[in-house]
């Protein structure tokens, strides 16, 4: 069966939501992913989008999700591509898809001129990290993520 890479659509909010949520189950965080699908479409459809997402699809079929936002280098004086979720229904891991979406979002870069497309994936997960890099992708190990979340970001506004 061949497959497409499309735009999602405000009629794809469900089968979003759902991979977004198997995405939480797989990376074993699943109390994590609190969002509603009234959160989701108004970040995806409002009426200036910082947040998109893309779709592999068989006919109909959702096979697979890539939600991205732009990103800023101060250094580059550009933008570039964040994705922030990247999933393929486990069922049509190996067929292409996660790399067509990849790659989608490689010709999106080249095409406007962006230098950069990056993201993270936990450290304890080889089959992608591994993936990742068979399409050339450089682990960014020199850097150390930091996030400052619930009551320490409240703490830290009240300052």
């Amino acid at each position: 069966m061949s497959f497409k890479i499309r735009e999602a659509t405000p009629a794809d909010i469900d089968e979003i939501f759902r991979y977004i949520h198997a995405l939480a189950e797989y990376e074993k965080a699943p109390a994590e992913a609190v969002l509603s699908k009234s959160d989701l479409a108004q970040s995806l459809y409002c009426e200036n989008p910082q947040v998109y997402c893309l779709l592999s699809v068989i006919d109909d079929e959702v096979t697979g999700i890539a939600i991205w936002h732009l990103n800023y280098s101060t250094w580059r004086g550009k933008h570039g591509i964040y994705l922030e979720d990247l999933f393929v229904d486990p069922k049509f891991r190996g067929q292409g898809h996660g790399k067509a979406l990849l790659v989608k979002l490689a010709q999106i870069c080249v095409e406007r001129g962006y230098p950069r497309f990056s993201w993270w994936v936990l450290d304890w997960n080889k089959p992608s990290i591994d993936f990742y890099k068979s399409l050339g992708a450089e682990a960014m190990d020199e850097w150390t993520v930091f996030r400052v979340s619930g009551d320490a970001l409240t703490k830290l506004a009240g300052q």
